[in-house]
């Protein structure tokens, strides 16, 4: 992508002001978004698909989602047409646990780099600007989360990582979905804040910090928003 002097000024648009700024930089830099199919995840496919149609969603497929993620993945993609990519890992889940034992017991993050962070890592080798449903509000290790971010992978490839709903609050979330319409993962009507795979999440014990329900509290990242290098 070619240097823009209003990405500069990011950090002070709207959602919707930084996809039509950053798509209009560079209208033939391939891009995607990945998708957990999260309250925020949908809020920005829903508003990059107006402009992408056909842009390419990329689910971690890691064959330990809840049945209910799954369901609503499927229902969704069905509705929004969706061009999804369901990213796998090399191993299936009984080749890894075969091999490795259950991981997510005993070494939760290798099981995280092998099901989520590696896959990743090729899947996005392929595009050059990468939409997230981030926000710094999830967690205090994104609280300086920028709205556009130049990354650099394990590669050396530098791409655009952009999540344009990093400054938005939880209620925002859930207004606009409301306000759009927008059906949503029935877990968060159990008390469920932040959905991955069904082994390692639980109902935050900390309701001030939605990702306390990951990993036991053991950690707050999977990796995939971790492995690669801010390039400045």
């Amino acid at each position: 992508m070619q240097p823009n002097p209003n990405l500069e000024n990011a950090e002070a648009l709207s959602a919707e002001e930084v996809l039509s700024v950053i798509l209009r930089a560079d209208p033939e830099s391939r891009a995607c978004v990945t998708c957990s199919f999260q309250a925020e995840d949908m809020i920005v496919l829903r508003m990059l698909k107006a402009r992408l149609p056909e842009v390419p969603v990329l689910f971690l497929d890691t064959g330990y989602h809840f049945r209910e993620t799954y369901q609503y993945r499927d229902r969704m993609a069905k509705e929004w047409a969706l061009n999804l990519t369901n990213v796998l890992p090399k191993n299936t889940v009984e080749q890894q646990e075969s091999l490795l034992g259950i991981l997510n017991r005993t070494d939760p993050t290798q099981c995280c780099q092998l099901r989520k962070v590696e896959p990743l890592i090729e899947a996005l080798g392929h595009f050059e600007i990468w939409f997230t449903g981030l926000r710094r509000e999830q967690s205090p290790t994104r609280k300086n989360l920028k709205k556009v971010e130049q990354h650099r992978l394990p590669s050396g490839k530098t791409l655009l990582k952009v999540s344009p709903l990093a400054d938005w609050t939880w209620a925002q979330v859930w207004e606009y979905t409301g306000a759009n319409g927008l059906s949503y993962l029935p877990q968060y009507d159990e008390g469920y804040a932040s959905i991955g795979c069904q082994p390692c999440t639980a109902i935050p014990d900390d309701p001030n910090n939605p990702r306390s329900g990951r990993w036991s509290g053991k950690k707050l990242e999977c990796g995939i928003h971790t492995f690669s290098e801010r390039a400045e």
